[in-house]
């Protein structure tokens, strides 16, 4: 069932499959949406599962205001979390997603029973390797050459095209992750524009957030979190890599390593059904 959710910036598009609670809350990274899920979703079942893209992103509102900071990302999940009124409920992160994911749960331990998180980061870390075109976005220095990039579309097809093969994959195949959810973001689809602004607003926040997420591990919040974590890593990923993974363990008090074998950045797309197999036991 698809619904609306208001949230500060506009309205939110939000996926609720109606089944058990404890609830389990998808969220996406960035650049793509919440269909990064679709091949996932029906294997969670008899759970309720709600997905949700964040504001700019997929069929959610567009918007030229806001920061693009986690602090705007966890006033979206707190809007669909607040909105559904789940009182309890497991949150999984993927990519850009997972510090909002953490965040949140140090905050509102009570109301998380799990957080699982599909190959993120947290802070700074030797064994973290930005993706190039998240790099190129990411860097003031390069924003006069990203603005030109993106503003032409073989160009911007290019970027995709080559941030595929990085990531093992040849050519955009039509029915495959980056068709179904990242290509939207770049062109647009039917009545829905592009995300070009929230990507870019996001991306040009994230060293400033990297650094941000260093000053909370120095202070010791990530040690205080309470949550359970699980860190589903696909073996693959050559960016956000199984040792990125063993490394966020050693920050959080109660986390634990599970590698996907044969699953590259997407586990849950790659191999859903291992990561249904994990997801599941951990949920109920």
């Amino acid at each position: 069932m698809s619904i609306t959710v208001p949230s500060p910036g506009g309205p939110l598009h939000v996926v609720d499959h109606p089944g058990n609670a404890p609830a389990l809350v998808l969220m996406h990274g960035f650049p793509d949406d919440s269909r990064i899920y679709n091949r996932l979703v029906p294997l969670l079942a008899p759970q309720r599962v709600i997905a949700f893209d964040f504001l700019g992103y997929g069929r959610s509102a567009r918007t030229e205001t806001g920061t693009g900071s986690a602090l705007d990302h966890n006033q979206d999940l707190a809007a669909v979390v607040d909105s559904l009124a789940l009182d309890e409920f497991t949150l999984v992160g993927q990519d850009a997603s997972g510090p909002v994911a953490i965040d949140y749960a140090i905050k509102e331990a009570d109301r998380v029973n799990n957080v699982v998180l599909l190959n993120t980061y947290y802070g700074h870390a030797p064994m973290l390797r930005l993706p190039e075109m998240i790099r190129l976005f990411a860097d003031p220095h390069f924003a006069p050459l990203a603005d030109a990039m993106t503003a032409d579309p073989n160009q911007r097809l290019w970027l995709l095209q080559h941030t595929a093969r990085q990531f093992g994959t040849e050519e955009l195949d039509p029915n495959g992750i980056e068709a179904t959810s990242i290509v939207p973001q770049f062109f647009g689809e039917a009545d829905t524009p592009d995300a070009l602004a929230a990507i870019r607003i996001w991306t040009g926040a994230l060293f400033a957030d990297l650094e941000n997420q260093n000053e909370r591990i120095a202070r010791g919040q990530l040690a205080t979190l309470r949550v359970p974590v699980t860190l589903l890593f696909g073996a693959l990923d050559p960016y956000l890599s199984p040792d990125l993974a063993r490394h966020l363990a050693d920050l959080l008090p109660r986390a634990e390593v599970r590698i996907v074998e044969g699953a590259s950045h997407w586990p849950q797309w790659d191999q859903p059904d291992a990561v249904a197999r994990h997801v599941r036991e951990l949920a109920t």
